[in-house]
């Protein structure tokens, strides 16, 4: 027989409860400082909930009356340094924190309404009902509620997505020196996603000040948590990852105060992260002011031994028995936090004209139409003082540099001149460069700043992002393969790319995505992609694409440089090839809106970037033809060179754009639309494109090569724009 021995995880797992003793020993200060909030919060939903009703919530109102006790008793104990964020379902983390922050930790259940109290419950309020004056200028609405001056990250749409973001800021706080900590908040449906799992790694492996914190309603909208996971107990999730939990009774706030205090007291001192599971009840559906049971999917029955759990009661009947509250007072305290509200909606709302008895929205108050674009991006306004360098003008000294050298050139100078670059990706900091020698002699900055990743895009992307968001760091992200994009696509486009504009317009986010393009290679079809099109049509990031070793300096410069989220694409053709620069210290920028022309013309616009500008110098020389070659180098709408683009077309009256990947995903597309759009009076024949075929490009070397651009492809679309002109 085999010998067994029972293994033990090494990580404590604790279920954690108050006895009468906690609560004798309990600050009163404490105490009623949660009984205010509870009672804060609770008046808050009510409202909400109200003018959901009435029909003036537009989207959802995802309210979290029955869970505040997980909330205020996991916050109230936090400094203003410290940082939570959280899911849909947020409103009571992001008013605990905010309320927290104003009232400096301590309110008063016998007068808890200060000017600065009521100004919070109103910009929240603004918020959910779409109003300019909200926290996020009304573009967050209910699940995306964000206030940096107090800590609150933002709440968030994504189930889960928030999770890797949350670590950013842990990061950040870690690496500047604090001993500040955040908690990331989510439910029992986040806690099966791979978002949370991943982090739950990434905050192990690096010793995060962060907190997994939870909230077990039981139900995924009407999906109980025993339906979908074969174990129920979600603090154990840690455990893999050798994370400590807690399992506590969220309808008793101490309980949660209690947990956290003894969480925080690890992470502070640099034990590393923590999972904490609040087992709460919200008392109404997923969505609007009815109980599950209306839904079907919960019984009346189980409602009600819940809601005689109340978290109000709970607090409201331990400090009356310590005889630091009877029951006018606290019927008071709930007069006041009902009369609050109301103060806030008289502020907000009118009597509408058109409908007797009705409320409406004041007009005045919603945002003005016009701001819908702005804040999609920064106005690129803190490049205004960097040095400009055109390479294409540049009479000066130059000296030889391989692109791949340029490439890892540029980055060893921003790094010794600016400490908060750091750089994530796999394998970074091995193979003396990473895998193709971008990071070759960058290992000396030390591991805090060239971080190799565990294989796990979508957690150090967010993680990336939060970082960005924090402001104290500049993160730079390698993506060994563009296709990679679409493990991380949630943190790329939902989270990095939306943030500044989701929030109000005002947040910068530094953040620089490397990858490189591999047709050619033999890599396949999951490795081969070229990301611009998909990234073009994507709101919120800038693109660069060099194709020599001088723009690749300036250009990744200005990505550094710029508080919006970058995109750098490199092309493997280019890494090997001799090259120069400027000879100096590689400190110029070449800015957005200025694209380079390679050779000019009369006959033909042609318009490419990357390798492919090369390919096209060689096929306008084949075909004779008088071709102008514009190399684009910014590639996103709000910084691609159009005055470039249209005093070419104007000359020439035809247009031919040439990109190396699969025609479907292709950069080439919206182009083309956009310039028939603002050129159309000045073409003579339709804009033509040459791309790859709609077929990914396969490890066979013949139809890897049917499958992408090159030079005789190009010559070919030149052949067919020469026939367009009637010429033979």
């Amino acid at each position: 027989m085999p010998l067994e021995r029972r293994l033990e995880t090494g990580s404590a797992w604790v279920q954690l409860s108050t006895t009468d003793d906690d609560w004798n020993a309990a600050d009163p200060a404490l105490l009623g400082t949660m009984l205010a909030e509870l009672h804060l919060i609770r008046a808050f939903e009510e409202t909400v909930l109200d003018l959901a009703g009435e029909g003036l919530v537009h989207g959802p109102a995802h309210s979290s009356i029955g869970q505040e006790g997980g909330a205020v008793g996991s916050i109230v104990g936090l400094r203003s340094t410290d940082a939570v964020n959280g899911s849909h379902r947020g409103h009571h983390q992001f008013l605990a924190k905010a309320l927290t922050h104003v009232a400096g930790g301590v309110l008063d259940p016998v007068a808890p309404i200060t000017p600065k109290i009521q100004r919070v419950l109103q910009q929240t309020l603004a918020e959910i009902l779409g109003l300019a004056q909200g926290f996020c200028r009304g573009r967050g609405g209910s699940m995306h509620l964000q206030w940096f001056e107090a800590g609150a990250l933002g709440t968030n749409a994504i189930v889960g997505g928030g999770v890797p973001m949350g670590a950013g800021n842990a990061w950040a706080q870690k690496h500047s020196g604090t001993d500040d900590l955040t908690i990331s908040y989510f439910g029992d449906g986040s806690s099966q996603i791979g978002s949370v799992l991943e982090t739950m790694n990434l905050a192990a492996a690096w010793k995060l000040p962060f907190c997994f914190f939870i909230e077990n309603n039981l139900y995924a909208v009407s999906t109980r948590v025993d339906e979908i996971t074969a174990d129920a107990r979600l603090s154990v999730r840690g455990q893999g990852f050798g994370i400590p939990g807690w399992r506590v009774d969220g309808m008793d706030p101490l309980a949660v105060f209690l947990a956290t205090e003894q969480a925080a007291e690890q992470m502070r001192s640099g034990g590393g992260p923590a999972v904490i599971e609040a087992e709460v009840y919200r008392f109404f559906h997923q969505n609007g002011p009815y109980p599950g049971s209306a839904f079907g999917y919960r019984d009346k029955a189980e409602e009600a031994q819940w809601r005689a759990r109340d978290p109000l009661d709970k607090v409201a009947n331990e400090m009356a028995a310590l005889g630091l509250i009877d029951e006018d007072g606290v019927t008071a305290l709930q007069k006041q936090a009902q009369a609050a509200m109301s103060a806030a909606v008289s502020e907000l709302l009118e009597p509408d004209p058109d409908k007797p008895g009705k409320r409406r929205i004041r007009p005045d108050l919603w945002p003005d139409p016009g701001f819908v674009n702005v804040g999609v991006r920064g106005d690129a306004g803190e490049l205004g003082k960097l040095p400009v360098l055109e390479p294409t003008t540049f009479q000066g000294a130059w000296r030889e540099m391989k692109f791949v050298e340029a490439v890892a050139g540029v980055m060893d100078r921003r790094m010794a001149t600016d400490e908060r670059i750091v750089i994530f990706g796999e394998d970074v900091h091995r193979l003396n460069g990473g895998t193709n020698g971008a990071t070759k002699g960058l290992a000396k900055y030390g591991e805090d700043r060239l971080i190799g990743t565990p294989i796990s895009e979508n957690a150090f992307t967010g993680l990336g992002g939060g970082l960005a968001l924090d402001g104290r760091f500049r993160p730079v992200v390698e993506f060994m393969y563009p296709d990679f994009m679409w493990v991380a696509a949630d943190q790329v486009f939902n989270q990095i790319g939306k943030a500044r504009h989701m929030f109000g317009g005002e947040n910068a986010v530094p953040f620089v995505l490397r990858t490189k393009v591999a047709m050619g290679s033999g890599y396949g079809s999951q490795h081969l992609m070229d990301p611009a099109g998909i990234f073009a049509t994507s709101p919120g990031w800038r693109i660069v694409a060099p194709s020599t070793a001088a723009d690749y300096v300036g250009l990744m410069n200005a990505a550094l440089a710029l508080e919006d989220p970058v995109l750098v694409i490199e092309h493997v053709d280019l890494y090997g090839i001799a090259d120069r620069v400027p000879d100096g210290d590689l400190d110029y920028i070449i800015p957005p809106g200025q694209a380079a022309i390679r050779r000019t013309g009369d006959d033909v616009t042609v318009i490419s970037y990357l390798s492919m500008v090369a390919h096209c110098a060689e096929a306008i020389e084949q075909t004779g033809m008088d071709a102008e070659l514009i190399d684009l180098r910014w590639l996103d709408r709000a910084s691609i060179d159009w005055a470039t683009i249209e005093a070419s077309v104007k000359k020439t009256n035809a247009v031919l754009i040439v990109e190396q990947g699969a025609r479907g995903s292709s950069y080439g597309g919206w182009l083309a639309d956009e310039i028939q759009r603002r050129l159309f009076d000045w073409l003579d024949q339709p804009v033509e494109r040459v791309s790859g075929e709609e077929a990914s490009p396969s490890i066979s070397r013949v139809l890897e090569r049917a499958a992408i651009a090159r030079t005789e492809e190009v010559v070919a679309g030149l052949e067919k724009i020469r026939i367009g002109m009637g010429q033979s």
